[in-house]
């Protein structure tokens, strides 16, 4: 079924614990980490969306409770000189996870297809090309065991006018609002009808999207953390290693106690 923005727009109230909620979901985000760890899985968890739409303040609660050791954030911007004597993908593949670790991206290689297709920093064969690339490279990281997971913060007009309006009263915020948030703002049809596109080229039986109704913070964090523990949880045996015996043996002798092990 072809996504459909407008069917995320409704303001959503948020009812519940929002504070037990989240502490809970992060808990169980925890213990899917430690799988992940243990089995030596990898993941990748791609954000796209709207500027002020809260995909930071949802990447700040997902890695709330994870080891930082096993995970990597990256925000991406515009390609440096040498990212751009390369095929566009290069830089991404140098940050793709190894074993026993998450990548997170804020923002990632379907700037192609979004952002260089409305700012005319890509040609539209490029940009044309650059569906069936992302497909085939998404497609080659699953074949590779890797669980990738594609989330879109979507907001209406108003509630990123409100936000952005915030963020320049705020002196504490004002460093996350710059001159190209008000540049794609003016260009929003432009970018709805790349994220149409988008959505119908690369919305894929291997690698979806899921769509985020952002118009409520809360509702939005808890909402992206569930379907992300969902989904990462299916991808990773959630039963933990038997302990090594000759470990065992070492710290019984060690600690002169004998061990309860589960």
């Amino acid at each position: 079924m072809t996504i459909k923005l407008a069917d995320y727009d409704a303001e959503e109230s948020f009812k519940g614990d929002y504070f037990t909620d989240l502490v809970a979901l992060q808990n169980r985000l925890a213990r899917i980490q430690a799988a992940h760890i243990m089995h030596g899985r990898r993941s990748v968890i791609v954000f796209e969306g709207w500027d002020a739409s809260g995909k930071g303040g949802i990447i700040q609660r997902l890695t709330g409770e994870w080891d930082p050791r096993y995970f990597q954030v990256w925000p991406i911007g515009a390609p440096t000189t040498e990212e751009k004597d390369r095929h566009f993908l290069w830089r991404f593949w140098r940050r793709l996870p190894g074993s026993r670790s998450i990548a997170i991206f804020d923002r990632s290689w379907y700037g192609r297809v979004t952002v260089e297709r409305v700012e005319g920093f890509a040609t539209e064969a490029q940009w044309r090309r650059a569906y069936d690339e992302i497909n085939e490279f998404e497609a080659q990281q699953i074949e590779a065991g890797t669980t990738i997971i594609k989330i879109f913060a979507h907001i209406t007009q108003a509630t990123q006018d409100k936000r952005l309006k915030e963020r320049m009263e705020n002196p504490w915020k004002r460093w996350k609002t710059g001159t190209e948030d008000y540049r794609n703002r003016a260009r929003r049809n432009d970018y709805l009808a790349a994220y149409k596109d988008m959505f119908h080229h690369t919305d894929t039986r291997w690698a979806p999207w899921q769509v985020i109704n952002a118009n409520n913070k809360k509702q939005a964090r808890l909402s992206a953390l569930l379907y992300i523990a969902d989904r990462l949880e299916a991808a990773v045996p959630m039963q933990p290693l038997p302990a090594d015996p000759a470990l065992v043996e070492l710290a019984e002798q060690e600690l002169g106690v004998k061990l309860d092990l589960e």
